[in-house]
């Protein structure tokens, strides 16, 4: 049934509600996160230099780390820790609960009574787990309450632990907005999900050196001055200004005309965005190969699952493009040859002319929409269940959940999984390979065509794991959780995409290659690109610091160009700007641009596209 005006008009108003709390609780994280952290350092620009430190700073953003936590994160060959390093730690270790606690003590206690002896509280901490010295454990029992039994009510104890916290936290925060110093200290250093700074070849004027403050960026597009006072003191600045209508963000139409491609030979193939714990972005990187020189008309877009339709699709609204590059003699010397800057609604596209030979596909998405979040679950979906036989099946939920997982990883899209495919779902959910021995093992026992696993086979192999666990299911949610699913069976931290390759003079071949992070080559183009196609302009007060700002459809990009000979520090501030997302999850930041290098600023994208958004960005010198 269609649905009416009013119900899109509700789903649209809900989609941008959640989009406005999501955006909400993650400034209320950093926020959280700058409080902990100045609170014991002077800057977020200072980094932490001792396990005490990081021990003292974790416990002030409410956290109790053991030393066996400390540990993780600083090895032997940790030096010193920066702000993003902090933030990326606190997303992962987080507090526990009230329920949890109480679980926790729930094990002791056996007995059910709600307490605990000081004695068995005792051996507890000093013998298993991450065990804890006779100190550690004396300064928890002081503050603990035990009856004159010698016994602990641990329900009230969770609850003095949890307000203790509560009140560590707020003293933070409190201390950040009382003292001026400190609020104008609300930037850090983060760079998750932005690619590494570039070296600069060749230390050379920039030719699109602009310093009028009504130039033109594109069609429909204004820049204007504007400072906010936390960059009126800074040694050097650059302001600028964009406005983006409503919808406006996907008007570029990618014309490809039909009736002049009727007779083009195309290949096509899918991959997959996956977002790591540490909120890096790796996907499928692919070669090209072309025989000849041909007209091409290269396209990227979101994968629409078959089975997904009529489930909530996250990753339909994440963003894409598609960097082409050139081999050359190495695969390490890659030229820049073009990427997907057409949009028509989610697929970017790029159409012009390549001569015969080898080319590498990379794929890209900013990290505006692809990032870790906080995502409400009211409960755990189930996997398997047992038939009145006593047999485990899969349930719906999960064979549905396999269907698009397969329709994902089926590269060529032919409904078959091969041994090359099977094996880049098995790097990204086990780390390892399966040999050719394994392969005619799983022939023997699972459903093959032409020696390919079919859909059935794909969804007994997972039963199969299922009977090997005897029912539980927690090699299966690890498999899950690696390939961005979350705990209600919903792909959140990955999105797929799909690859179409039209050449008019022959037949183009595109292979998957890898699984990874960018790396080096991918920063290299997506600086280049923006370097190429935008607007520069210079710090007004310094010759050598250029902010180049690039709209490709949907997004704008602002790359840092450091010509100097020392490194610099650039502060960051977005506080004027409006209805906008930006990769770093952070208002106000700074980052740090080596010498003779280049580096991306943010990628800024439309918080909620239907509305009007301004991008105004105040690029300044602090040292």
């Amino acid at each position: 049934m269609a649905s009416t005006p009013g119900n899109q008009k509700t789903t649209h108003s809900e989609n941008s509600q959640g989009k406005k709390s999501h955006h909400a609780e993650e400034a209320t994280f950093y926020m959280n996160c700058r409080a902990a952290y100045l609170t014991v350092l002077k800057s977020s620009l200072e980094n932490i230099k001792s396990k005490d430190q990081l021990s003292l700073v974790l416990q002030q953003a409410g956290r109790n780390p053991s030393q066996k936590t400390i540990n993780k994160y600083w090895t032997s060959q940790t030096s010193s820790l920066n702000f993003d390093d902090f933030c990326a730690i606190l997303k992962k270790e987080k507090p526990a609960t009230k329920n949890e606690l109480l679980e926790a003590f729930g094990k002791i206690d056996t007995d059910k009574a709600g307490y605990i002896s000081h004695d068995e509280l005792c051996k507890i901490l000093t013998t298993r787990g991450d065990k804890m010295t006779w100190e550690e454990v004396t300064s928890i029992t002081k503050q603990a309450d035990f009856n004159c039994n010698g016994k602990l009510d641990y329900n009230k104890f969770c609850e003095l632990y949890l307000s203790i916290r509560e009140q560590c936290c707020k003293a933070a925060r409190d201390r950040l907005e009382i003292d001026p110093r400190l609020r104008q200290q609300h930037f850090g250093n983060q760079t998750e999900n932005v690619p590494e700074g570039i070296t600069l070849p060749v230390s050379k004027p920039s030719p699109r050196v602009s310093r009028k403050p009504d130039h033109k960026l594109a069609k429909g597009d204004s820049r204007a001055p504007s400072r906010p006072s936390s960059a009126q003191s800074s040694k050097a600045s650059s302001s600028t200004t964009v406005t983006v209508g409503a919808s406006s963000s996907r008007n570029t139409k990618l014309i490809i005309e039909p009736d002049t491609m009727k007779e083009w030979q195309c290949a096509q193939s899918r991959g997959c965005f996956y977002l790591e714990e540490n909120g890096e972005i790796i996907s499928h990187k692919y070669r090209l190969h072309l025989p000849q020189r041909s007209a091409l008309c290269i396209t990227i877009k979101p994968f629409s699952i078959p089975q997904a339709q009529g489930r909530s699709c996250h990753w339909l609204s994440v963003d894409t493009a598609l960097f082409i590059l050139k081999e050359n003699e190495t695969q390490e010397n890659l030229q820049l040859v073009s990427f997907t800057e057409l949009q028509n609604k989610e697929m970017f596209g790029w159409r012009g002319e390549l001569g015969a030979g080898v080319y590498w596909l990379l794929p890209f998405t900013t990290g505006c929409r692809l990032r870790k979040g906080k995502t409400q679950i009211t409960g755990e979906a189930k996997l398997v269940w047992r038939d009145e036989d006593g047999e485990l099946a899969l349930t719906k939920e999960f064979r549905a959940a396999l269907l698009d997982i397969f329709e994902t990883i089926d590269l060529d899209g032919n409904g078959l999984l091969s041994l090359e495919e099977y094996n880049f779902f098995e790097l990204r959910t086990s780390g390892e390979k399966c040999d050719q021995e394994a392969w005619a093992v799983c022939k023997e026992n699972f459903e093959m065509k032409k020696n390919e696993l079919t859909r059935q086979g794909f969804l007994d192999l997972n039963l199969m794991e299922a009977n090997d666990q005897d029912g539980d299911p927690w090699d299966l949610w690890v498999t899950l959780l690696s390939l961005g699913y979350n705990r209600a069976l919903e792909m959140t931290e990955a999105c797929p995409f799909v690859i179409d390759i039209c050449a008019e003079r022959c037949k183009p071949r595109i292979k998957a290659i890898s699984l990874e992070a960018g790396g080096s080559q991918l920063s290299r183009a997506l600086c280049r690109s923006v370097v190429n196609k935008g607007e520069a302009k210079g710090l007004d007060g310094s010759e050598n610091i250029f902010i180049h700002t690039y709209r490709s459809g949907s997004r704008i990009t602002s790359v840092i160009e450091n010509k100097s000979e020392n490194k610099v520090i650039i502060h960051v501030n977005n506080e004027q700007s409006k209805n906008c997302l930006n990769n770093r999850g952070l208002t106000v930041f700074a980052v740090e641009v080596a010498p003779k290098s280049m580096m991306v600023s943010q990628h800024v994208m439309a918080l909620n596209e239907q509305e009007e958004w301004i991008y105004s960005c105040v690029h300044s010198l602090v040292c």
